[in-house]
C-alpha cells in the first residue's frame, strides 16, 4: 500500500498552475500581458480552396469521379470555421467554394434536367474537372521543384584572380658564371682541333655583325651557338671579344631563363 496520499484541492491548498525556478504559481500575475496572436498553430497549409478540396478527397481515398458532396462539404465548411477564428482574411478566400459546393449539394437533391443527348448532367462535373486539372498542375509542379535548382541545390564555384600578379624572376648573370661558360667552350674547341694551313684574318667588326644577324632571326640564341669550335682558340676569343663589344655597347644582353641554366644572348630593345 501506497503511504503517500494526495491532498484534495482547497480554497487553502490550490493546485500550482505552474512551476517557475522551484516556486509554486497557483494563479497568472495581474500585469501579465499576453497578446492575441501570442501562438498561432497551423497543422496543415493550403495554396486555396481546391488545394484543401483535393486534400480532403485524398485524405478518405474518395473516388474524385463519385465524389460524397455532403460529406466533403461538411469537413469543407469545418475547416472554414476554423479559418475564421484565426484569419478572417483567409476565411473569405474559401467563401466562394463553400457557396459552390452548397450549390451542387442544392442541384442534387433536385430533379436533374436532362442535356441534348437525353442524358441527366452530373452537378459535380464541373467541379471534378477543375479538380482533376489543379491535380496534373499540382503534380507537375512537385515533379519541378524536386529537380535540382541552382542557387538552391547546385552553386557555381567563382574565384577572383585580379589581385594575383605573377612575375617570373630571371636571374642575374655574373661575371664568374659567364666566365665558366667560356672556358667550357674552350675546351670542348680543344677536342675538335685540328691543323689548319693557312689561318684567315678574323675581324671583331664582322663578327658583330654575324652576332646581330643572328638575333634578328631568333629572339633568343644560345651562348655556345655562336662559337665554331672548327676556328679553334682564336675563333672563340674574337667571337667573345665581339660580344663584350657589343655587351659594352649595350645592344645586347645576356639571360639566364634559371639558375645554372643555359646563357642565351637576346637584343636590347630601345624605345624612343
Amino acid at each position: 500500500m501506497n503511504d503517500t496520499t494526495q491532498t484534495p484541492e482547497s480554497p487553502e491548498n490550490p493546485t500550482p498552475i505552474a512551476m517557475v525556478r522551484g516556486l509554486a504559481f497557483t494563479a497568472l500575475p495581474k500585469d501579465l500581458y499576453i497578446p492575441p496572436d501570442a501562438m498561432e498553430v497551423f497543422l496543415e497549409a493550403f495554396e486555396g480552396p481546391l488545394d484543401l478540396l483535393l486534400y480532403l478527397i485524398r485524405k478518405q481515398n474518395i473516388d474524385i469521379l463519385n465524389i460524397p458532396i455532403a460529406e466533403v462539404t461538411r469537413q469543407y465548411m469545418d475547416y472554414v470555421e476554423l479559418m475564421k477564428t484565426v484569419s478572417l482574411e483567409l476565411a473569405a478566400e474559401y467563401l466562394v467554394m463553400a457557396a459552390i459546393l452548397a450549390e451542387i449539394k442544392s442541384r442534387m437533391l433536385l430533379p436533374r434536367p436532362e442535356n441534348i443527348e437525353g442524358t441527366e448532367e452530373d452537378p459535380r462535373a464541373e467541379l471534378i474537372r477543375r479538380l482533376q486539372e489543379y491535380e496534373r498542375f499540382k503534380k507537375a509542379a512537385d515533379e519541378l521543384d524536386q529537380m535540382p535548382r541552382h542557387g538552391r541545390d547546385t552553386f557555381a564555384a567563382t574565384i577572383s584572380t585580379n589581385d594575383m600578379v605573377f612575375e617570373k624572376p630571371q636571374p642575374s648573370v655574373s661575371l664568374q658564371e659567364l666566365m665558366l661558360a667560356l672556358s667550357d667552350v674552350l675546351r670542348r674547341t680543344e677536342l675538335n682541333a685540328s691543323h689548319q694551313i693557312q689561318l684567315e684574318p678574323m675581324n671583331i667588326r664582322e663578327r658583330m655583325t654575324n652576332i646581330l644577324s643572328a638575333l634578328q632571326q631568333q629572339e633568343f640564341v644560345t651562348f655556345s651557338s655562336l662559337f665554331t669550335p672548327e676556328e679553334g682558340r682564336l675563333g672563340v676569343v674574337v667571337t667573345f671579344l665581339a660580344m663584350l663589344e657589343l655587351l659594352k655597347d649595350h645592344v645586347i644582353e645576356f639571360v639566364q631563363s634559371v639558375a645554372f641554366g643555359p646563357i642565351h644572348l637576346k637584343a636590347v630593345i630601345t624605345t624612343g
